[in-house]
């Protein structure tokens, strides 16, 4: 019982030969016996070094590293969430600045997505572990003093594509000078400018659809040889995004449902994720144990949207969809209608739809895709938190076009001479 009461001793003397040596020593020419730290008074040591008796947990203990990434995230897309992803292996916990709206006006010009909704879509990023809101666009002395004290920041992360200020200097130099900066690679195909560009062209597109007298406008406007009257609707947009199964694998959970556990369907296009995707599928989610998100083919979009549409193709809205923390699973160019096969094979308890959704014009409207679930009691309509749709944020930049084709003629140009400077990058 002695040896069970005072067990932390001979832990010391296993684990710290020399710290136990020398108190002993030390007690030795104080006259003491070394009988005492055999057990008697031995209630006394703790006193004397109080300290002691947590050395064997520090030192089983790892400090945990944590990362900090920051940037606007507006119109956050699967390049943002892949950026993140791999700050998250450079580390335990990452920590995430979400830039203002100011500096980003100063910056780059005016943000698209407010910074409520950038917070929303960035927080549901299932690497993210805190947020930072009004983040500035430089690292500072003083705030990266602040990111090292306060927010127990170890390494400042960012891609290999430069971040330069207005003045032309590096927004990182600091963080480099301090031997505290990690760099990761940036995703191929993909990037806010490249987003908004998209938008501009679907915003013509439906243009000159709607009046085929427009079409040579359309065609010096957006440069192309050769334009023809438009008959059938278009489906997206050129994308350079290059797809492999390996990014499907990072992304995903890698993991099924439990035998009982209670699977929830939700399903739609997903174009152009944002702080309405989250928040819907958030609500979705708290309904069962594994959500279950299908996601229609570019395809079926063009028909229930129309020309231009979707902005992102299949595997690009995929990546954003699987990057959220509250889906389980996802079902790549799931059908238009969910049948009886559907929620047998996938074992769906329930399928749900939100109140906030795109118009589908081009579909009957006696079609319902969800008469089965119906039929079964197992389809849901839940209130959807916020009114934001795909279109609705497209409109944003369609209004304001000539601010967004301003900004963007000067960012594609850097974009263009990154890619031209361009070398390889190791990681994933």
């Amino acid at each position: 019982m002695e040896y069970e009461n005072h067990s932390w001793i001979w832990d010391g003397v296993c684990y710290y030969p020399h710290v136990f040596g020398g108190i002993m020593i030390t007690a030795a020419l104080l006259g003491l016996s070394t009988s005492y730290f055999g057990g008697i008074g031995v209630h006394y040591l703790p006193y004397m070094c109080p300290g002691f008796g947590i050395l064997k947990k520090r030192a089983h203990e790892k400090k945990r590293v944590r990362v900090y990434m920051d940037g606007c995230f507006d119109l956050m897309h699967y390049g943002h969430a892949n950026a993140l992803r791999q700050a998250k292996a450079l580390g335990d916990e990452l920590v995430v600045g979400v830039v203002s709206d100011e500096e980003i006006m100063a910056n780059k010009g005016p943000p698209v997505l407010s910074m409520e909704e950038r917070l929303a879509l960035v927080g549901g990023l299932k690497w993210v572990d805190e947020v930072i809101p009004n983040a500035p666009y430089e690292i500072t002395e003083q705030f990266m003093k602040t990111l090292f004290k306060e927010y127990k920041i170890d390494y400042i992360i960012h891609g290999d594509d430069p971040c330069l200020l207005p003045d032309g200097t590096d927004a990182y130099a600091l963080a480099k000078k301090a031997g505290r900066y990690k760099q990761i690679k940036r995703t191929e195909g993909v990037s806010s400018t490249d987003i908004v560009g998209r938008i501009l062209l679907t915003g013509r597109d439906q243009s000159a659809h709607k009046d085929s007298d427009d079409l040579t406008l359309h065609e010096e406007s957006c440069g192309v040889k050769q334009v023809t009257k438009i008959k059938q609707p278009t489906v997206g947009h050129l994308s350079h995004f290059l797809p492999t199964s390996r990014r499907i694998v990072q992304f995903s959970n890698g993991k099924g449902p439990g035998p009982n556990a209670r699977v929830v369907y939700i399903d739609g296009a997903f174009d152009l994720f944002h702080a309405g995707h989250v928040e819907i599928l958030r609500a979705a989610r708290q309904l069962g144990d594994f959500l279950l998100v299908g996601i229609y083919t570019d395809q079926t979009v063009s028909e229930i949207r129309g020309p231009g549409y979707p902005l992102m193709n299949l595997h690009e809205r995929s990546l954003s969809v699987l990057g959220c923390r509250y889906v389980d699973e996802i079902i790549m160019g799931s059908p238009w209608e969910v049948t009886a096969d559907m929620v047998t094979t996938f074992n769906i308890c329930l399928v749900v739809h939100g109140t906030i959704s795109e118009a589908n014009p081009l579909i009957n409207g006696d079609a319902d895709p969800y008469v089965v679930p119906k039929s079964m009691g197992i389809f849901r309509v839940i209130e959807s938190p916020q009114n934001i749709t795909t279109s609705s944020v497209a409109q944003r930049i369609i209004t304001n076009h000539e601010i967004y084709k301003k900004r963007n003629l000067k960012k594609v140009q850097s974009e263009k001479k990154y890619y031209e400077e361009k070398t390889y990058v190791s990681g994933d």
